[in-house]
């Protein structure tokens, strides 16, 4: 759930064994994460490897990140047609665009958010982990978790 400037920046001393320490470049927070077993496995993958300036993960431009990620997903054939909508003035715009041209690394921070939110972890922990400051900034989340909950009720009236 970190957004890629502060995993581009997290270092060894940022790792303790529980969780992580870590300062946002974007908001100057400082927050503990806790480790789950998905996130120790992967920093245990690159524990004896040593990366430039005691970084703990191997990483690459964002720019470059982006477009491997949308490279994956056009592969992967995820195509699903998406419109955007925009003005210009007075002048509304649409255009569509296939989804993996819209992919990027916050989509695994959206990911993240609203997997948390719909596993049931309040969102005041989530927030805490991710670095929101205020519940305004969570809403859309939360809206999207909420959407998630009533369809799961909806699959009773499939019995």
């Amino acid at each position: 759930g970190l957004r890629y400037s502060d995993v581009f920046s997290l270092k060894r001393s940022d790792v303790k064994a529980d969780h992580i320490e870590v300062t946002t470049v974007k908001t100057a927070d400082s927050l503990i994460i806790e480790l789950n077993d998905h996130s120790r496995a992967i920093l245990n993958k690159y524990k004896e490897v040593h990366f430039e300036n005691d970084k703990v993960l191997p990483v690459i431009t964002n720019q470059k990140m982006n477009d491997y990620l949308k490279e994956l997903a056009e592969l992967a054939e995820i195509d699903e047609p998406i419109r955007e909508t925009f003005y210009k003035g007075n002048e509304r715009i649409d255009i569509v665009t296939p989804k993996h041209a819209l992919l990027g690394t916050h989509a695994g921070r959206r990911t993240f958010i609203c997997n948390a939110l719909s596993l049931g972890i309040p969102a005041q922990v989530v927030m805490k982990w991710t670095g929101h400051s205020d519940y305004k900034a969570m809403k859309p989340y939360i809206d999207i978790a909420d959407d998630i909950k009533a369809n799961a009720m909806n699959k009773f009236n499939q019995l």
